[in-house]
């Protein structure tokens, strides 16, 4: 894994150490880091706060903090205990008691989806875990396509999968889910990130029946973009002369990342750009 990939970045020692970084934080794997100048340290820190990976981040800083390489200097440090101060980690360690809410942009498939999971709550052969696991999946679907790719949904993804509630899976069920919900590819993309980005295995992830080499390439370019989410967010608005203006800078952004995920999941990618601008046009009437 680390021989193709590292190839693909071998002049980008940024992403070098993240990744090293991010696989040693989430699941214990041991890597040399690199030394960097503080500028890089820097633009690494602000790659690891975009994603809110930071606690993955300082897990890592620790493992390897007696490597040659780890420079990091003394404002990355204190903004990184600034940042889990501000953000603590839930009290539970729970992975059950700590999943996201999740909901689906087409209106079909998102009654679907809260169908099967009251089916399953209620069904005599209940997998709760499995349920868990699908929940996750859509969680990282809505932020693939509203906010970018999520390394923290990605990582919660891994931890569940190599968790106690992972070992108990229905794989026919999920499939069958998945199938149901049209999101089999996009499933697929979610493991594979972690197979290509993590260092999984493919049997050690149910749902992921075929490779993508793409995934990395998404992966690397979601790391690498750093603008905030705290952008105005707005498609639409009226001017105070009554004229309708579009931000053209948000729509270029929504509509190449609708188009990058659109062969994954069409349904929902379509159903969720229109209702993105359905809902910038209804801002205006108020």
């Amino acid at each position: 894994m680390e021989g193709h990939k590292e190839q693909m970045i071998k002049e980008n020692i940024i992403q070098r150490n993240f990744f090293r970084l991010m696989r040693s934080g989430a699941f214990g794997d041991k890597s040399v880091i690199e030394p960097m100048s503080a500028f890089k340290w820097r633009r690494l820190y602000d790659m690891v706060e975009t994603q809110k990976v930071v606690h993955v981040f300082a897990r890592g800083a620790e493992k390897h903090k007696h490597d040659e390489g780890m420079n990091i200097p003394l404002d990355v440090i204190a903004a990184t205990k600034d940042y889990m101060e501000k953000h603590p980690l839930p009290a539970t360690s729970n992975v059950m008691q700590t999943l996201p809410d999740a909901s689906m942009s087409n209106r079909l498939l998102n009654r679907r989806f809260h169908k099967i999971a009251d089916r399953e709550r209620h069904n005599i052969d209940t997998s709760i875990e499995s349920l868990g696991l699908l929940q996750i999946i859509v969680f990282n679907v809505d932020s693939m396509l509203n906010r970018g790719m999520s390394l923290d949904g990605i990582i919660r993804l891994g931890q569940y999968l190599r968790s106690d509630a992972g070992a108990r899976l229905d794989d026919i069920k999920i499939d069958a889910w998945l199938t149901s919900l049209h999101l089999v590819r996009m499933a697929e993309l979610q493991g594979n990130i972690l197979v290509e980005v993590f260092g999984f295995e493919p049997d050690e992830i149910p749902f992921v029946h075929k490779s993508d080499r793409e995934a990395y390439n998404i992966t690397v370019r979601a790391v690498s973009y750093l603008e905030k989410d705290t952008t105005e967010e707005w498609h639409f608005r009226q001017s105070r002369s009554g004229f309708v203006q579009n931000n053209s800078h948000i729509f270029r952004r929504n509509l190449r990342r609708s188009m990058r995920y659109f062969v994954y999941a069409p349904i929902e990618t379509t159903s969720n750009f229109f209702s993105g601008l359905g809902h910038s046009l209804s801002e205006i009437e108020e």
